[in-house]
């Protein structure tokens, strides 16, 4: 994640001492890990980012346009700052969806038995 000249993916000096945690952690993480907390999104997750990212730089069917889109490194680094965010905000969503999900069915069964 982090380049000789300095500077990592997210486009902040790496020299200099940086405030953000969050940032500073994601830097120590090993390829590896973020590849492996990558594979843990849902095929549906997955597609609703798409879908985010699609609308956010305009999407013409392939087959009739020869798209190409230009754009700076602050602006790429804010679609690729909103596209974790939403990957992560909508992981979040779907474990609090099965969770409840399963709190639900735990209930039911409880008032099917008559333990209540």
């Amino acid at each position: 994640m982090i380049n000789p000249e300095g500077e990592d993916l997210f486009g902040t000096d790496t020299l200099e001492p940086d405030t953000n945690q969050l940032l500073k952690y994601l830097q120590l993480q090993p390829p590896e890990i973020l590849a492996q907390v990558a594979k843990a999104l849902t095929p549906e997750v997955k597609q609703i980012i798409s879908n985010n990212v699609q609308g956010l730089v305009g999407m013409l069917p392939a087959e009739a346009f020869n798209v190409k889109i230009t754009t700076d490194r602050d602006n790429l680094a804010g679609l690729l700052a909103s596209a974790m965010a939403t990957g992560y905000f909508l992981r979040q969503m779907e474990q609090r969806m099965e969770m409840e999900d399963l709190l639900s069915g735990t209930v039911s069964l409880k008032r099917e038995s008559g333990d209540q």
